[in-house]
């Protein structure tokens, strides 16, 4: 119950004070002039003035309500470190054991994590959390903000003003003084690289400890690589070369050699992904006579605008003699001598399009090409009835490495082509549009006529045709590769005949495995990451494949069984997780690693605790820090709490202080007049009365 006076005005505020200023006006001249009855018309006036202000007698019925305190736990990945977890813990617990034996007091618990579903958090955001609880919270019922973390927080608001309360902040660090640690910086970082150059990356090791000198030792990682190392100056700036060497992302990982007593070793490493960008493939295209596949070939590469194509075609044999003058031909010498000799190093790709022996090219030349694949070169051969012939390029020097002995047999029979049961998980076809849309999961692409008669050797059978014939073949040579289409009807599925077929998309995959594209590699393991999603996906051309380790960024070791994917050859696994940083994929032989989060996430950069980053939120609210850090695991005694109802400083060296708001919610409210009906008639009329009997006397 609360009783106070309200004035209740039968004129406005406005009205009412420029009444009282003239009547006081008019008053002080009277005064001035020493009327008799001035003293008396100031009474009366002022009772007028009482009336038109309708003064009331307020009854209150007041429900009071609790404070609020807000205790935010910092569950970020730096708490995870040197026994802060278990010491967060143990503050928590006896925090709360505390604020509840206050009287009306409510406490309020916030979790902040570093990580979010979105991918887009980096760092402590503490105030953003704390931001969002207080949502509901009336600002004139809490009683205070008590932070438990070990003090790197990135969302520090630049003034009190910006919290949207008048409330101490108090953090309670859960580290301790002076902690040692020693992290990787990189200061710059290349997005992009052509392939086959070299990136530079500039990286610095720091420590906490002041003056640090000496050197440490750094490993560099490339995905697939041995691993490298070099020694720098701690807080020198250094300058690493990045080779790149494939398509695609190509990771690195930097790490630096751990040091003694440091708190942990997750920010010694930092991982760069850089962006293989080829430059435009050369590919030369030799075809051994016009044909009606011929622009099928050519179409396919010139619409590549990664590719630069070069394309001959035989038109006049020399065995062609028909008299005509030289002068009179219009058609361009073949630079045999430039192309296969002088510049052969230069193609990334060699396709023979239905070429035979006609004695353009020389044998020493073919055997540059087989020479070249050893080297680590591409061909694909593209075979007609000419395959089989006398003529055909087995029966050269090239021979030697091409996948498949002709028989001398062309088949010309209708067939449709189908993948074999390695050409079902080979990435090259195993998911080629249309492979088993037909009746009985047979293929609906449309019908071949021609295809030579082949026995494979060292090479792997990926389609079949007319009586299950061998229809791709593929194979790796040395360092190389070698592919052998055993027909020259791939023009018929440009041409949509009989339905059409996928020609595309085979012939730019074959292309693209012969050029060692690392997605169309047989065994490879890939691990992607989508928000807090780990996806881990395997490929082989095996039935089954063995449980995939995986490491988290703290260390943490899963085995983790993969599950067959849509297509064949495929295993896959969707697995949700919690920590951001660099994640290790582990298979037999093979292994990835790929970044959840930001990998050199500034939540990791700095893991020591301090009280620094929020000194001025802290100040200026007249909250305090206070060091609870002991051995790994323990945790020093909690400050008192300390009710107050006001004061600039909120804390002391064993003591934190909370606001006590009394506030109330209003139940009920009456309303009794103090100044109106009769009673203030006749005291109005009484002293006008008197005034009107002084004056007369």
């Amino acid at each position: 119950m609360s009783w106070s006076v309200e004035f209740i005005p039968f004129v406005p505020w406005p009205v009412l004070w420029i009444i009282a200023a003239i009547g006081a006006g008019l008053l002080a001249l009277l005064f001035w002039r020493a009327r008799r009855g001035a003293a008396l018309r100031l009474l009366a006036f002022v009772m007028l003035m009482l009336a038109m202000a309708n003064p009331h007698l307020k009854q209150e019925d007041r429900e009071p309500l609790n404070d609020i305190v807000t205790v935010v736990v910092d569950d970020s990945q730096s708490q995870a470190i040197a026994g802060r977890t278990e010491r967060t813990e143990a503050v928590r617990k006896g925090l709360e054991e505390r604020l509840k034996a206050i009287p009306d007091l409510d406490v309020r618990f916030v979790r902040s994590t570093s990580t979010s579903a979105d991918n887009e958090r980096d760092g402590t955001m503490l105030f953003t959390d704390l931001g969002q609880a207080l949502a509901d919270v009336p600002p004139d019922r809490l009683a205070g903000v008590v932070m438990i973390t070990e003090g790197e927080v990135h969302d520090v608001p630049a003034t009190a003003a910006a919290l949207g309360f008048d409330a101490p902040v108090h953090a309670l660090i859960t580290g301790k003084k002076d902690e040692f640690d020693r992290r990787l910086e990189v200061l710059s970082a290349p997005r992009f690289g052509i392939v086959g150059s070299t990136q530079p990356v500039e990286a610095k090791v720091t420590e906490t400890r002041p003056d640090t000198a000496g050197t440490v030792t750094l490993t560099v990682t490339h995905q697939g690589q041995a691993p490298t190392q070099k020694t720098v100056r701690i807080g020198e700036t250094v300058e690493i070369p990045v080779a790149m060497v494939h398509a695609g992302p190509n990771i690195v990982e930097i790490e630096a050699e751990s040091a003694p007593g440091e708190l942990t070793t997750i920010n010694n490493r930092a991982v760069l992904t850089v962006e293989g960008v080829r430059e435009n493939l050369r590919v030369l295209l030799v075809s051994g006579e016009p044909h009606t596949g011929e622009r099928t070939w050519r179409n396919m590469l010139k619409s590549d605008a990664s590719v630069d194509l070069v394309h001959f075609t035989i038109l006049r044999p020399p065995e062609k003699q028909d008299g005509t003058p030289i002068n009179q031909l219009s058609l361009i010498a073949f630079p045999t001598r430039e192309l296969f000799q002088e510049k052969l190093d230069q193609f990334d790709l060699i396709i023979f399009d239905r070429y035979q022996r006609r004695g353009v090219l020389p044998l020493l030349y073919l055997e540059n090409v087989a020479r070249y694949v050893e080297r680590g070169g591409a061909v694909l051969v593209s075979a007609g009835d000419d395959y089989a012939s006398a003529l055909s390029l087995y029966r050269t020097p090239l021979g030697q490495i091409l996948p498949a002995v002709p028989s001398g047999r062309v088949l010309e029979e209708p067939f449709k082509p189908a993948l074999t049961d390695l050409g079902g998980k080979h990435p090259v076809t195993s998911d080629l549009p249309g492979a088993h849309n037909g009746a009985n999961g047979e293929p609906s692409w449309g019908r071949w006529f021609r295809i030579v008669d082949v026995s494979p050797q060292q090479g792997e059978v990926l389609m079949k045709g007319a009586d299950d014939k061998p229809l791709l073949v593929i194979g790796e040579r040395g360092k190389g590769r070698v592919a052998l289409l055993l027909s020259d009807h791939a023009w018929l599925w440009a041409r949509g005949f009989d339905g059409g077929g996928p020609y595309t998309d085979l012939l730019r995959r074959l292309a693209h495995w012969l050029m060692k594209e690392p997605e169309l590699e047989e065994e490879t393991l890939k691990a992607t990451s989508k928000g807090q999603t780990l996806i881990i996906e395997r490929r082989s051309i095996e039935d089954e494949v063995e449980p995939v380790a995986v490491t988290t960024p703290s260390g943490k070791k899963e085995m983790v069984t993969l599950g067959q994917g849509a297509s064949g050859g495929l295993w896959r696994k969707v697995m949700a997780v919690e920590e951001q940083g660099v994640y290790r994929v582990a298979s037999g032989q093979l292994a990835s690693i790929v970044t959840v989060g930001n990998a050199n996430t500034r939540e990791l950069a700095a893991v020591t605790a301090t009280d620094e980053t929020l000194a001025p939120i802290l100040e200026e609210t007249g909250g305090g820090a206070f060091w609870l850090g002991r051995k790994d695991g323990e945790a020093a005694s909690l400050p008192r709490l300390v009710m107050m109802r006001s004061g600039h400083v909120m804390h002391g060296g064993d003591w934190l202080g909370l606001h006590k708001r009394e506030a109330y919610h209003v139940k009920g409210v009456r309303l009794f007049p103090l100044f109106t009906g009769f009673l203030a008639l006749a005291l109005l009329l009484g002293l006008l009365a008197a005034t009107w009997y002084r004056e007369g006397h």
